[in-house]
């Protein structure tokens, strides 16, 4: 017997495919990225495009002074007081830098300025991390007030203390040495500063930590030490950064305690490079100083990040 019912076509296997073959597969009912607009997915890119062209120029005033400082060292006086001024020296010169080191000990200076920065930086971050762990982790009656009167010491300008530690620096018989550039940053009112940055580091820092430290026999020296301080990376570097361009570029101190070339820091060599006339010999003073700002770069490179993270760190609690 025949069967009136009409067999219905079986259907296939559900799929998202576009019934021309083309384009990608649809999920969830969204729209494949080829389906999208092309001006829509061209505005991420216009975006990123624009803020680089924004970031590139609002670059130029602190890359240009730079750019120009570098370049002019490798020109001779009369191009570089040109107008209108030429951005590539037209005529490369290398004298300038030979200059440098032949009118004074420059080296010498050099070596002044790197050793004392280094050490200077070593003995802040020493200081400074122990008493803001200090001030971070041990109660003791006055903390806080101890703290606001330590925070005191960064509103008193260093032109004010100058006199008293020169007549001290004086009595010591340290005067044309370079103790005084050494051990009064390390102790005085510079430090401040990273005191500051270490406090709020350890402030963020979970007391589970030093229990289970305590746990494992550390006493509180021992956690400082083989738990809090290395877990300071951050802070540390920008203490360090901080500390080592500071006495890079200190200058009162060394015209006051120095009088000698040989211990002349850099701050006051690139003062010395004149003429018969008094006048500046501009070629060998922007070699001079294209030299100096070599070692702050490096320091900035190598602890960017970690400058960065020391810096957000420091808004912790407390």
């Amino acid at each position: 017997m025949r069967s009136d019912v009409t067999s219905a076509p079986v259907a296939g296997p559900a799929t998202d495919d576009p019934p021309d073959g083309g384009g990608l597969p649809r999920r969830g009912g969204l729209p494949a990225v080829g389906d999208l607009p092309v001006a829509r997915r061209r505005r991420p890119r216009l975006a990123r495009g624009l803020l680089v062209a924004l970031l590139v120029v609002l670059s130029v005033p602190f890359v240009f002074p730079t750019w120009w400082m570098a370049t002019s060292s490798l020109k001779p006086m009369s191009e570089i007081l040109r107008v209108p001024p030429t951005l590539w020296p037209q005529d490369v010169s290398w004298g300038a830098y030979g200059d440098v080191f032949a009118l004074q000990p420059f080296a010498q200076q050099y070596w002044n300025s790197l050793y004392i920065a280094a050490l200077v930086t070593a003995g802040t971050i020493l200081v400074a991390s122990l008493a803001g762990y200090a001030f971070a982790r041990i109660s003791f009656p006055g903390a806080n007030a101890l703290f606001v009167l330590v925070l005191a010491g960064m509103l008193v300008p260093a032109e004010v203390t100058i006199v008293p530690l020169f007549r001290m620096v004086n009595s010591l018989g340290l005067i044309d040495t370079h103790w005084p550039l050494i051990v009064v940053p390390i102790f005085g009112a510079p430090s401040v500063l990273a005191t500051f940055i270490m406090r709020q580091f350890f402030l963020g820092l979970p007391r589970e930590l030093e229990e289970a430290g305590r746990m494992d026999g550390l006493g509180r020296w021992g956690i400082f030490w083989r738990i809090a301080f290395p877990l300071a990376r951050p802070a540390v570097a920008a203490v360090a950064i901080f500390t080592f361009l500071k006495s890079w570029n200190l200058y009162l101190e060394p015209i006051v305690y120095l009088s000698s070339r040989e211990n002349f820091t850099l701050p006051q060599a690139l003062t010395q490079y004149v003429d018969a006339y008094g006048g500046p010999m501009w070629n060998v003073q922007l070699a001079a100083t294209t030299l100096t700002v070599i070692p702050v770069l490096a320091v900035f490179l190598v602890a960017q990040r970690q400058f960065v993270q020391g810096l957000a760190h420091s808004g912790l609690k407390g």
